[in-house]
């Protein structure tokens, strides 16, 4: 059921969360000091509008947490994106920032819900938008420039994006149609260089002085890093001066707008797994990659744990049992046995069916991918801390 978080039941710590709900099930756990911080460090320093992306996370419980940390903006990549959105937060600022829509999308977004903010990244997709909308004077449509590899884990240039050649195109027509040209790029998913920001803006304004027009503004995407363990992930400020000092080039003042998704809900969610049974080195969770860890069978995420992992006994607390360390692989609950852990989790020697296995910061594209396969489908909540 989605409630608000007042209705979530709320503990000091997951310690005590665990000793009292003694959880059979997954139990994602809600931090909203975690959330409050992570939308600071944009609200305060990023020199535009922030945008959460929900496509990272949508569940109502998490929109619940950004919105109350001052988010107002939201990049929709779809309508019922945008209509979960207006649903919940009537004054919330959708922009809807996919460059491909279904047919009437369009429409819909612009007539109902008032959002004025567009993607395009071709011809047959512009054509279609402002046959759809109609106004075009109210529209600020967004051309979206590929970027270069390099930087990100994973890239998100090869399937949407054009040329700057194309690009440029693309502006004339967009001033030709009355609506406000603008410019966006993504520099790609978990992105560890903040030079790719400064690259990205170079290319737009090297664009729009092709297309001799005068961009309405400029949006850098997404791809801002979660803080992950085991990621290397440089200072936030470093990313926004990189954006400011790469700004300073443009012939006039641009407004900026940002889409990061997991570097402001990654840090915000833990998860209580149970352990239901151990067989030698091999334990099966009650949850798996049907569920919450889909995205850990990624490529660039199997390296190595993000997330730090850590195992609590049935009352919330370490073991004091002597115990050493042990190499285990881990399996979720459906009867797939593609259903593992790309890699062994490090655990204490001794654990076994009953106790329970938290892993951090898994706030981002966890709830957003999981499924409900052999009829699992993890959706406890609760709150740990302020």
């Amino acid at each position: 059921m989605n409630v608000r978080p007042a209705e979530i039941p709320r503990f000091a710590n997951i310690g005590q969360a665990i000793e009292t709900l003694k959880p059979a099930e997954p139990t994602y756990v809600l931090h909203p000091s975690k959330f409050a911080e992570a939308a600071k460090r944009f609200l305060d320093h990023f020199p535009g509008d922030t945008l959460y992306a929900i496509k990272a996370n949508p569940h109502v419980n998490v929109l619940d947490q950004v919105w109350a940390s001052g988010i107002r903006h939201f990049d929709t990549a779809s309508l019922p994106e945008i209509e979960l959105v207006k649903g919940r937060f009537p004054e919330a600022i959708c922009h809807f920032m996919a460059p491909v829509r279904a047919p009437g999308t369009a429409k819909i977004a612009f007539e109902k819900y008032g959002v004025t903010d567009y993607v395009v990244d071709c011809d047959y997709e512009l054509d279609k938008l402002l046959a759809e909308t109609k106004n075009s004077r109210k529209l600020r449509i967004f051309v979206r420039i590929a970027t270069p590899l390099g930087g990100a884990l994973l890239e998100l240039s090869s399937k949407f994006g054009c040329t700057p050649d194309e690009a440029a195109k693309l502006l004339k027509r967009v001033k030709d149609s009355g609506a406000q040209p603008c410019i966006t790029f993504h520099v790609g998913s978990q992105c560890l260089s903040p030079f790719s920001y400064a690259q990205a803006v170079e290319m737009a304004r090297r664009t729009a002085e092709k297309a001799g027009v005068e961009i309405a503004a400029l949006d850098v995407g997404g791809g801002f890093p979660g803080p992950y363990n085991n990621n290397d992930v440089p200072p936030y400020h470093w990313y926004f001066d990189s954006i400011k000092e790469a700004l300073a080039t443009m012939p006039r003042p641009v407004p900026v707008i940002c889409e990061p998704g997991r570097a402001l809900i990654a840090e915000g969610l833990s998860l209580i797994t149970q352990v239901i049974l151990r067989k030698g080195d091999s334990l099966y969770l009650n949850d798996g990659v049907y569920g919450s860890f889909d995205e850990l069978t990624l490529p660039g995420w199997n390296a190595d744990y993000f997330h730090r992992v850590y195992a609590l006994d049935a009352k919330g607390k370490v073991s004091e049992k002597p115990q050493g360390q042990k190499a285990f692989r881990v399996y979720g609950p459906t009867c797939d046995s593609l259903d593992v852990l790309p890699r062994p989790l490090a655990l204490p020697d001794n654990i076994g069916p009953g106790d329970y296995i938290v892993f951090e910061s898994i706030g981002a594209y966890s709830v957003a991918v999981r499924t409900n396969f052999n009829g699992f489908f993890p959706d406890s909540w609760a709150i740990a801390g302020n």
